[in-house]
């Protein structure tokens, strides 16, 4: 069975900023999925984020797009590999052009996340996470 592949499709005024933003983290783009209106930004092997022109991504939907300065729309969560990592990403995103979104949540020594929005309000959670140490009641 071929794994799935997630491609999360996101709005953005400014493809170029958007793009810069990224970058500045450490993440690169399909070339092979990016142009004028689209920006295939690559998580890994499985999991993308398409980045969209709004007048591009209105082509896919009958609805408005969310104001997502005023509303949220989704919370995008990315895992990391450490408590370090969660804290090099976030911090590097309030760095190069993100905003604050929630105070850091502390889950004992098994969980802890931190979130940032994007330079087009787009919130995006960072998780750290050890299953081995999560407490029984928390895992049905």
């Amino acid at each position: 069975m071929t794994a799935q592949m997630i491609f999360v499709n996101l709005p953005v005024k400014d493809l170029e900023a958007a793009k810069a933003f990224w970058t500045k983290l450490g993440f690169s783009f399909n070339p092979q999925f990016t142009d004028e209106n689209a920006a295939c930004l690559v998580f890994s092997d499985t999991i993308f984020a398409m980045l969209l022109t709004e007048p591009y991504f209105k082509n896919f939907t009958k609805k408005e797009i969310a104001d997502s300065s005023a509303t949220t729309e989704a919370i995008v969560a990315l895992s990391a590999e450490s408590r370090a990592k969660v804290d090099e990403l976030a911090d590097a995103a309030l760095a190069s052009g993100g905003s604050p979104a929630n105070e850091p949540q502390e889950y004992g020594d098994f969980m802890y996340s931190r979130s940032f929005q994007d330079p087009d309000h787009h919130m995006w959670e960072v998780v750290w996470m050890d299953v081995a140490k999560m407490p029984e009641e928390t895992q049905s």
